[in-house]
């Protein structure tokens, strides 16, 4: 008696199936612990000088679903004259773990403020965490220097 082509068939069936899940779970993502993520900031800064300037303030960044309060302060060498007040909201993107979010950050740039103003600016710490930032900016200042920007998770 011949055998009958169809438990063949379905054992093809169910190999092929199964070699189709294999390939779509490796070619799956990296889980989200292993996987960068970027994060929401929010920074107030207040900042001054005449040629050597310096600034403080304090941000919150929310990184997957949680709030991380953070301080921040920095100098800048350069042309600096007068103050201002900044309240900036972006990205942080590049984040492996929160702990990269701290560290110090380089910037090059400049920048005028009479009375009010809109600023941005893109800074990128040692451990590769990129921040683009923008938002008003109050007071008298005008800018033309080298900044470095040190972030400290409270």
């Amino acid at each position: 008696m011949p055998r009958s082509p169809r438990p063949v068939r379905v054992l093809r069936a169910i190999a092929a199936g199964l070699a189709a899940l294999v390939l779509v779970l490796l070619a799956m993502p990296a889980t989200p612990s292993f996987a960068q993520a970027s994060g929401h900031v929010r920074v107030k800064f207040v900042k001054a000088g005449l040629l050597v300037g310096g600034g403080a303030g304090s941000g919150v960044l929310n990184y997957r679903g949680r709030n991380y309060p953070f301080t921040v302060g920095g100098l800048s060498l350069g042309i600096t004259a007068g103050a201002s007040v900044g309240r900036f909201e972006g990205r942080a993107s590049g984040i492996r773990d929160v702990a990269d979010f701290a560290g110090t950050y380089s910037s090059v740039g400049g920048g005028l403020a009479l009375v009010g103003g809109i600023n941005g600016v893109q800074l990128r710490n040692e451990k590769g965490v990129t921040l683009v930032l923008q938002g008003p900016k109050a007071g008298l200042e005008l800018a033309a220097n080298i900044s470095q920007i040190t972030i400290s998770l409270k």
